[in-house]
């Protein structure tokens, strides 16, 4: 089987020297190949990781068979993030070893423990939107107005003004502190 090792570092002064270490004896005990290790020093909570990122690009091309991490928790904190990167990894068929979780989805009970993680998952995320729902209703119960605020007249007279006299989109979010796409939809609703 063909692997990629991933592993992640809060800060600078910490290293994953150990992660790949460990992983890349657990991929010499199993006969795995790894074809790659991907590695970034940056907090799990952030959006964009470089490695990680590279690391599901390699995913779509389905070019390894198996992912290795030190723990889920190395491959995102946010339980949402997490749900949709295991989805991507499942819906690619790409299997995935968890050390320190013990999961490995190269067998029938990694296999069970991976799919009862995608039920909880589906369950937080059905939990999340119904109180998301929930919350929406109420604030319409007590008359609030949801949605994007409206822009003022006098700020969409502004705009229309610098439009007409040549102003770029951006130059024009600049002048009147507003999102140039904004701007853009001002001027196409006219």
């Amino acid at each position: 089987m063909k692997a990629a090792i991933y592993s992640r570092v809060s800060t600078d002064k910490q290293t994953t020297d150990n992660q790949i270490r460990e992983l890349m004896e657990v991929a010499k005990r199993h006969q795995w190949t790894v074809e790659a290790v991907y590695s970034d020093v940056i907090s799990g909570a952030t959006d964009k990781r470089p490695e990680l990122d590279k690391m599901m690009e390699v995913v779509h091309r389905k070019d390894f068979d198996i992912i290795l991490a030190w723990d889920v928790s190395r491959l995102g904190r946010s339980l949402q993030h997490l749900v949709s990167l295991l989805s991507e990894i499942h819906a690619k068929g790409i299997n995935l070893f968890l050390h320190q979780s013990g999961i490995d989805t190269t067998t029938p009970s990694g296999k069970a423990m991976f799919q009862m993680m995608g039920v909880f998952a589906e369950f937080e995320r059905s939990m999340i939107s119904e109180r998301v729902r929930s919350g929406l209703d109420r604030a319409r119960a007590q008359g609030k107005k949801l949605g994007r605020p409206a822009v003022p007249p006098i700020t969409v007279r502004k705009v229309l003004q610098l439009r007409e006299d040549g102003l770029s989109f951006r130059k024009v979010a600049e002048q009147v502190g507003i999102h140039h796409r904004t701007v853009q939809r001002l001027c196409s609703e006219v």
